[in-house]
């Protein structure tokens, strides 16, 4: 068994330890069955990190199971990008990855073992009418017409529904467990369905498919897996998990522990809502940066460290609550403020011209890629008689609170010059054109030689060498903390939720990639290069800002 010191504890791991103890099994065993009809989002981050953290520390193994039983919502597609962020994240599974199609034999199989124990029946009530005898939460469901059809005749009957022989919605298998029971999943659920759809790995082999509870705990068993992590959802189903088990001729006898599901502020985690948001278009699709998926988060910068170290903060537990989106923005911030070398952008230029310099001259500076890691190295910048600065970073007139480039006074561009504003251009409608300053030549890496203070340091990048670029500010999705409590959780988008800006990035980025990882703007953020990027036109899509804006806003009086 793995070391035990910086491991975190959760009643789930309480249970695995005390089964261990008990001898009751030889080997851990785990899986990650995600069904291949979405991209992953950062819920499933949570089950992935916490199954496959599991086999890791106790030394066991973790299958990663597509549980394809659904082909009308199901494509290669997904079950590719589902493979490429369990691996992304930095997890490996237990030999090849398996799919429930691949027992759809055996499930067939022991679904007449059901029939032959007078456990199943093929019910040819609509679907309509199964619904309307369900019954509610409050009174109990009533008999199915055929509910007590004969061994033989259900045989028969089941082996016409897999011939093709009856349309989609004519018939269906049920489990004959008990009508009366006050858990709904348990009053003679469906567990086989005719379906004439190709299927991404079967093809047209099959035109009836099973039903995911009555896939599930059998794939479980088929695969060895001891214990059957799932959120609380499926709490109830449970019971059926376990009747389908008891009642089948099979070796291994898992069982289901359910944990609390992620719900995250500012997003929506429901697959169903992910996808009417890629459908509707109201987002460029899965991989917008935007979106929860791990995909988009992805894209948008996030590391598969910080997205480990969210998911071991907010920790395992059984009791629903709602995770503030500052605790996954404070694990990128962390992760990134360590890691990510500083470079300088511009996203609102406006040119200022240093008019004691000489039009030719340009000079090199040697500027640090972190500021507190010496290791990190430097980086080449270079200075001249035009540069580019934030417009906001100037104001003919301010307070003493502003610290920044005012009129007739002085500032100091980071790893440069102090320099002091004189006088500006503006066009015809009043907006600065151009600011033009001069320099203290004596103030590279040091402080004027009379003393004089200058409080205020900004950014800046040379106009000679800077290199255009778009910059895709994101902000939250929705406007409120919870919005799948919303009538249309739709209305409730940000409109404001994509900023696009044009500005330009110092040289040294000319040459930036989605592979090249993130950087700290200084003064600005954190950002990654989007794969839309071109050589000529540089995309960078703004991960985090420096601090937690929305704190302020959510916490201020009123």
């Amino acid at each position: 068994m793995a070391e035990t010191e910086n491991r975190p504890t959760n009643f789930i791991r309480q249970i695995i330890e005390k089964d261990l103890a008990a001898g009751l099994h030889q080997q851990v065993k785990t899986r990650f069955p995600p069904e291949p009809n979405g991209y992953l989002h950062i819920g499933h981050a949570k089950s992935i990190c916490l199954n496959f953290g599991i086999a890791q520390d106790y030394q066991g193994a973790c299958n990663l199971r597509f549980d394809d039983t659904n082909p009308e919502k199901e494509d290669i597609s997904f079950v590719n990008s589902i493979s490429h962020d369990v691996r992304w994240l930095g997890f490996e599974w237990e030999g090849e990855p398996c799919y429930s199609s691949n027992y759809f034999d055996q499930l067939h199989a022991y679904a007449n073992e059901l029939i032959d124990k007078g456990l199943a029946y093929v019910d040819f009530s609509s679907h309509e009418e199964v619904r309307a005898l369900r019954g509610t939460l409050t009174e109990p469901g009533r008999n199915s017409a055929y509910r007590d059809t004969d061994v033989a005749t259900n045989r028969r009957e089941f082996a016409k529904m897999t011939a093709g022989e009856y349309a989609e919605g004519q018939c269906s298998l049920r489990a004959k467990i008990d009508m009366a029971s006050p858990f709904m999943c348990m009053r003679d659920p469906i567990i086989y369905r005719v379906k004439f759809a190709h299927h991404h790995q079967t093809g047209d082999k099959w035109c009836v498919y099973p039903m995911y509870d009555f896939t599930h705990c059998i794939s479980d068993a088929l695969e060895g897996i001891t214990h059957s992590l799932c959120t609380l959802e499926f709490q109830d189903n449970r019971r059926l998990y376990d009747w389908v088990i008891d009642n089948i001729t099979i070796d291994c006898t898992p069982r289901q522990y359910e944990f609390s599901r992620l719900n995250l502020e500012y997003t929506v985690l429901s697959k169903r809502r992910l996808i009417q948001l890629v459908d509707e278009q109201h987002v460029s699709g899965w991989d917008d940066p935007r979106m929860p998926t791990i995909a988009g988060l992805r894209r948008r910068g996030y590391t598969a460290g910080s997205i480990r170290e969210f998911c071991k903060r907010i920790g395992v537990t059984k009791m629903d609550n709602m995770v503030e989106m500052g605790m996954l923005e404070s694990c990128i911030r962390d992760d990134l403020n360590v890691n990510a070398p500083r470079a300088m952008a511009v996203l609102e230029p406006v040119k200022v011209i240093i008019e004691n310099m000489a039009a030719s001259e340009s000079q090199t500076i040697d500027a640090p890629l972190h500021p507190n890691d010496e290791t990190m190295g430097t980086r080449s910048i270079t200075f001249s008689r035009e540069v580019y600065i934030e417009a906001e970073d100037f104001r003919e007139e301010a307070n003493k609170k502003f610290k920044r480039l005012v009129l007739g006074k002085e500032v100091r561009l980071r790893n440069a010059y102090v320099i002091k504003a004189e006088r500006v251009d503006k066009d015809s409608d009043g907006n600065i054109k151009t600011i033009y300053c001069t320099y203290d030549v004596d103030t590279l890496g040091k402080d004027p030689a009379d003393g004089r203070k200058v409080k205020g340091v900004i950014h800046w990048v040379d106009a000679a060498t800077a290199v255009p670029a778009q910059f895709r500010l994101y902000d939250r999705l929705f406007t409120v903390p919870n919005p799948a409590a919303q009538d249309d959780f739709v209305e409730a988008i940000n409109p404001e939720s994509l900023t696009v800006k044009h500005g330009y990035v110092e040289a040294g980025l000319r040459g930036a990639t989605p592979e090249s990882g993130a950087w700290q703007f200084e003064r600005t953020g954190y950002f990654c290069c989007d794969p839309d990027s071109q050589a000529e036109q540089l995309v960078f899509n703004q991960t985090v800002g420096l601090r937690d804006t929305w704190a302020k806003i959510e916490h201020a009086p009123g």
